[in-house]
């Protein structure tokens, strides 16, 4: 069985994904705080209801991996909470709450407790997201187990912790600075006759083909570049474009942009 503390955005998310890949409902066990809203979910989803955080450990048996998605500054508090639980059952405890180093996850519970940082973005509310994720060495033998966890909302990427605050900047934020990009192609198309609604859709899907252009080709040796220059006839209207938006700095902003969210990750952690 699977367990879920937390049943909003995101541990929602993973219920309702592990089950739409095949996960039999009443292999997957939650609670919440939130008493009302777990009662919905679980007459929504079938999953099985727990009556607390420690009987979700015990319900969800030996070696269960148990996903922890609470608020960053409840996380000590539930981890205080299930430590002998999780200790006794062997759970591989899964964080995605943001923040939280392994170092400080390990820190609330016993030595030796198998534990995996991880990093959805908001897509995982689609079944898009792209999941980093980090095992200590207890629950490096189960990291299969926890990739195919995450792959419930998406795709998972296994990476070293030092790295997060770059997968933060390029996974995290970027869903941010895709809408401004989105929003910006479409305004402009609105300045030459379009209504909004239908540039804002128009767009999203031109950003979503080519995305997801990109990832088919990567294993065929595309780049970004490559495909970019395919598209760009000589003398045309898409060289023209291009060339203003590097005139103006496009790439040099996007840049910078990501900088910022990694240097400002870094100042959070202290």
């Amino acid at each position: 069985m699977i367990g879920i503390i937390g049943i909003g955005s995101m541990g929602g998310a993973i219920a309702r994904g592990l089950i739409a890949a095949g996960t039999a409902p009443g292999e997957v066990v939650v609670s919440s705080a939130d008493v009302d809203a777990t009662a919905g979910f679980v007459e929504e989803t079938g999953a099985k209801l727990a009556y607390s955080n420690v009987d979700l450990l015990e319900r969800a048996g030996e070696g269960a991996i148990v996903v922890l998605a609470v608020k960053p500054y409840a996380v000590g508090g539930v981890l205080d909470e299930i430590r002998e639980a999780a200790a006794r059952r062997g759970s591989v405890i899964v964080s995605v709450a943001a923040g939280t180093p392994i170092e400080f996850l390990e820190s609330h519970l016993e030595p030796g407790q198998p534990v995996v940082r991880t990093m959805p973005n908001m897509a995982a509310a689609v079944g898009a997201s792209v999941t980093a994720y980090a095992c200590n060495a207890p629950a490096a033998p189960r990291a299969d187990d926890v990739a195919s966890v995450l792959a419930s909302i998406g795709i998972a990427e296994p990476m070293a912790e030092q790295d997060f605050s770059a997968f933060s900047a390029i996974a995290g934020c970027s869903p941010a600075f895709t809408f401004g990009y989105i929003d910006a192609m479409a305004r402009a198309a609105v300045r030459n006759g379009l209504p909004k609604a239908v540039a804002t859709r128009i767009a999203a899907q031109a950003v979503y083909g080519a995305a997801k252009l990109l990832l088919e080709k990567l294993d065929d040796g595309a780049t970004p570049a490559s495909l970019a220059d395919a598209v760009q006839s000589p003398g045309g209207t898409t060289v023209a474009g291009v060339v203003e938006l590097e005139r103006a700095g496009f790439g040099a902003a996007v840049v910078r942009g990501v900088q910022a969210s990694v240097d400002r990750d870094g100042e959070l952690l202290g």
